[in-house]
């Protein structure tokens, strides 16, 4: 069995994060989401993987490698545009050849893994099998429609009006019958080869399409509040461990990462909190649930429930919270006279201001 990884895509709604570095790698807990999703498939025993990649190709080369770190084998697919899931599958063809695979969206988060998924697969073998859970806002999501027994009966790609709250997690499982189905399908009104329609062409030859609805922790990953979000649940099941140095007039509260070579002076941390290597705390305070990266510096500051990327510095600043900020990022305080807000953002920003 073989793994396809969905690693291309734009990641228009982590703008301007995603400007400059590929939305699979923005870190949880600092490792990069995509990451948690390839440990998840080799420790379900698959070595064999594909990553399909687009604009972003080189960065997330340079990350991954050739796979060793993580026990697989990787092939690199190139996608020129990203023209929908079942093209993914049209141009991986050559790779996958005649084997079952699991297809994984590499910037989805699963709590607890695939193995059990990809063992009942194995055992199994229906052409298709689809991860499926309940969502508040299922116009966002692929739906499924199940009829009295279980059985997936239909599949609509964010409709206006769903027939169901189960949206279709980014994990799916097929036999080469989806192969043949890729193939037979037109574009949707957005212009992309939609998975759900070559699984609901599936459906209509009377093909094995199953289902399993997980009610363990699932998140999307392509927005802030839902990166904050899964990097809260990651953090939960932190270690305390202390390879930095925290000097006498610090606190330490709770289960807190201090990792090599990283300097707590003057402050109070209070866990589950990861501080990342050669990163300098000074003066401050870093509340729960939240992941400072490699080389940064928070000075006289506070901060939770937030992810600061690599380089960043946040110096003299009250209060910052619920926040995602970028590498090499400066936050500073405005000057007090005259009173105004001095700003420099980049295209697509979100800024919120008390005034």
């Amino acid at each position: 069995m073989k793994a396809l990884v969905l690693s291309g895509g734009a990641g228009t709604r982590l703008r301007p994060i995603t400007h400059t570095s590929a939305k699979q790698l923005v870190p949880v807990a600092n490792k990069p989401v995509l990451f948690y999703g390839l440990e998840a498939i080799a420790e379900a025993g698959i070595t064999e993987v594909g990553v399909i990649v687009g604009d972003t190709a080189e960065e997330i080369r340079e990350a991954v490698g050739d796979g060793s770190q993580f026990g697989i084998k990787v092939t690199y697919i190139p996608q020129d545009q990203p023209l929908g899931l079942a093209h993914a599958v049209l141009i991986a063809q050559d790779f996958l050849g005649d084997d079952d695979f699991v297809m994984y969206l590499g910037d989805n988060f699963i709590v607890g893994g695939i193995s059990g998924l990809v063992d009942e697969f194995r055992a199994e073998r229906p052409d298709a099998q689809i991860l499926l859970t309940k969502v508040p806002n299922p116009t966002s999501f692929g739906v499924a429609e199940l009829d009295g027994t279980g059985r997936v009966v239909g599949l609509e790609e964010k409709p206006k009006q769903p027939k169901s709250d189960l949206a279709l997690v980014g994990v799916y499982l097929f036999t080469p019958a989806i192969h043949e189905a890729v193939r037979s399908i037109e574009p949707s009104w957005r212009g992309e080869l939609e998975i759900t329609h070559a699984i609901q062409w599936l459906i209509d030859q009377q093909r094995d399409v199953r289902s399993t609805t997980i009610a363990g922790y699932w998140k999307d990953t392509g927005n802030v509040t839902d990166m904050l979000e899964v990097n809260r649940s990651v953090l939960e099941g932190v270690e305390p461990v202390a390879e930095g140095t925290v000097d006498e007039s610090s606190e330490i509260i709770g289960r807190v990462r201090i990792e090599a070579g990283a300097k707590v002076s003057g402050s109070r941390i209070v866990g589950p909190a990861i501080i990342g290597a050669g990163t300098v705390i000074s003066d401050a305070y870093v509340g729960p649930f939240t992941s400072v990266s490699e080389g940064c510096r928070i000075e006289d500051s506070e901060i939770e429930y937030s992810i600061v990327l690599r380089g960043a510095s946040i110096t003299g600043v009250r209060r910052v919270e619920a926040s995602l900020i970028g590498r090499d990022v400066q936050v500073t305080p405005a000057p007090r006279n005259p009173s105004a807000h001095r700003l420099v953002l980049g295209d697509h920003s979100k800024v919120q201001i008390s005034s």
